[in-house]
């Protein structure tokens, strides 16, 4: 990559495409189809609390954590997509076709890994100018989206997630950095660092789309921490509560209609620089109504955690 192309993926500029002839821009105007629905938030009861931790054991995710319904316009990128960068939003629309293909390939975890990790690696250096990158965790997604209602074994059923989240909160971030990292995280937490998501369809997206936040949008008192526990471990999300009365519609939620496997979006979930726009992106699934009865959505999330020198 070249020193221009480095500059401009590491700024907060319009993204420019690397040289890569696999990784440009999404995507040719389609015409666009914002959507009204709702977003389920946090529902904080006012009074200190902490949220309802999730508990994940023996394949099971056990997530009674009150939520509230907010009406919302889900704005579709379609035609725009050079607007949004990952420190201008918390988030960046891409095309970069994979070697892999369809459901089966990628629950092939070993495929997943020995393939797929690899050029997830060089897209992700390729767009951030990183000088490293490690794939700490991926999930295939495919069951119905009322799959945390469906009991023992959920897990194993994982569909859409209908909730506005963050993957990390700040704390939970280092938490994910040492654990990976228990020998270099002192030094390393002295760097800048990211935890970036890269979220790729694996068939056309119609119902239950993915939609991100401009981060910017969010204000950091709509941020909750909330743990998942884990039999022997934890991790730490943000949850996201609604804006309140005097700040209604503040929150603009975007997605790209009919996303294909060829159009990857990257998600920062967390970044140690305190000085860019977009530290962290909120996200969620969502319904929308018109698309309610086509078949079940089919993706596949990678987390890297991402390094500077």
């Amino acid at each position: 990559m070249t020193a221009a192309v480095a500059s401009a993926a590491r700024s907060s500029l319009p993204f420019q495409a690397p040289s890569e002839s696999n990784v440009h821009v999404a995507s040719k105007p389609r015409g666009r189809h914002d959507v009204s629905t709702s977003i389920n938030y946090y529902k904080d009861p006012g009074d200190g609390s902490l949220p309802m931790p999730i508990v994940i054991a023996d394949n099971t995710v056990k997530n009674e954590r009150p939520h509230v319904a907010k009406p919302v316009v889900v704005h579709d990128v379609t035609g725009e997509e050079e607007r949004y960068s990952l420190d201008s939003h918390g988030f960046q629309f891409l095309r970069h076709e994979s070697k892999l293909s369809g459901l089966q390939a990628f629950q092939n975890d070993d495929l997943v890994k020995s393939e797929y990790y690899p050029e997830s690696v060089e897209l992700l250096k390729n767009i951030t100018g990183a000088s490293r990158i490690f794939i700490f965790d991926h999930k295939t997604r495919c069951g119905p989206s009322n799959w945390h209602k469906l009991g023992r074994g959920n897990r194993s059923s994982r569909g859409p997630l209908l909730r506005a989240h963050v993957d990390q909160s700040y704390a939970g971030a280092e938490l994910v950095l040492r654990r990976w990292f228990p020998d270099e995280a002192d030094e390393l937490v002295r760097k800048r660092y990211q935890i970036i998501n890269l979220w790729r369809p694996l068939k056309p997206i119609l119902k239950d789309p993915f939609a991100v936040a401009d981060a910017t949008s969010i204000s950091e008192s709509d941020l909750v921490a909330a743990s998942i526990v884990y039999p022997a471990d934890r991790d730490e999300t943000w949850t996201i509560k609604p804006p309140g009365a005097e700040a209604e519609g503040a929150h603009r939620w975007y997605y790209k209609y009919g996303q294909r496997p060829d159009e990857v979006l990257l998600v920062k979930c967390f970044d140690s620089d305190e000085g860019v726009a977009a530290r962290r992106a909120p996200h969620t699934a969502f319904e929308n109504v018109e698309e309610k009865d086509k078949e079940a959505r089919e993706s596949i999330e990678t987390r890297a955690l991402v390094f500077y020198d």
